[in-house]
């Protein structure tokens, strides 16, 4: 090959390289799309865990919407107040009052206080074992069947399986609600993570019932709501329900509580 071949080649490729450079830097400039820079810095005060407790697609789905107006400065669950005093900053706006949240089961039924129907033999998967007669081996139609999928997909390790059942640390937990949305029974909740008074129990069986399948059910006798001072508890299907914004955590409820099952 002549050294002529070689340089019109070589002339070639770069010629046709600075034509594809300057078409890419033209069509960059054409089609580029403008970046929200109140979206980037939102962005970087959130923690990353893309855990979806915000109801966005993750951090980046939440700073678009927190950005667009579309979302509140405190829309974070897991940043807390830190987080929602950095984004109030740059959006201009008031934080407002973050109450901190946590997950909490409601049910007791340990393998102490809960009877089961049959030995179960299967995928230890809670969804699985829904599928069942009775939803799982437990008595109680209504009770934590204990296999741990809101462990599986808990981000910050918050939840451990004890004596049958899930037990949730308020002081890891994040309040993402993977958890609540995993429960196929539907038994795990965001409450606020001072509220002294819970009920720990789902049943809505007649008390004759629970007792059978459960010495720590809610019987639904209604000491508790007859003797609240606030008027913050209702008995609905045979279940006890507190009003968290009416309690004011004087204790009444506990100790009228036959069963013990409000803790």
């Amino acid at each position: 090959m002549s050294i002529a071949s070689i340089l019109l080649a070589t002339a070639i490729v770069g010629g046709t390289g600075i034509i594809i450079g300057v078409l890419l830097s033209v069509a960059g400039e054409k089609f580029a799309v403008e970046v929200d820079e109140k979206e980037v810095a939102v962005r970087e005060c959130l923690p990353g865990n893309n855990c979806g407790g915000c109801g966005f697609p993750g951090c980046d789905g939440l700073a678009a919407a927190i950005a667009k107006g579309e979302a509140p400065v405190n829309g974070c669950p897991v940043g807390g107040e830190n987080c929602a005093r950095a984004i109030s900053e740059i959006m201009g706006v008031k934080a407002g009052e973050t109450v901190r949240m946590t997950a909490y089961l409601k049910c007791a039924g340990s393998c102490e206080n809960a009877k089961d129907n049959y030995e179960y033999i299967g995928s230890e998967d809670c969804k699985s074992a829904m599928n069942n007669p009775g939803g799982g081996a437990k008595a109680c139609t209504y009770g934590c069947i204990g296999f741990g999928n809101c462990k599986k997909v808990c981000p910050f390790e918050a939840i451990e399986i004890v004596d049958g059942i899930a037990r949730i640390d308020p002081n890891r937990c994040k309040a993402c609600g993977k958890c609540v949305v995993e429960c196929p029974k539907h038994l795990i909740e965001l409450v606020p993570v001072d509220a002294v008074c819970h009920v720990k129990c789902s049943s809505k069986d007649k008390g004759i019932e629970v007792k059978k399948v459960c010495q720590a059910g809610c019987i639904g006798c209604g000491l508790c709501a007859k003797n609240c001072p606030s008027e913050a508890i209702t008995v609905e299907n045979n279940l006890a329900y507190i009003d968290q914004e009416k309690c004011t955590h004087c204790g009444i409820c506990k100790e009228k509580c036959p069963v013990k099952i409000i803790l």
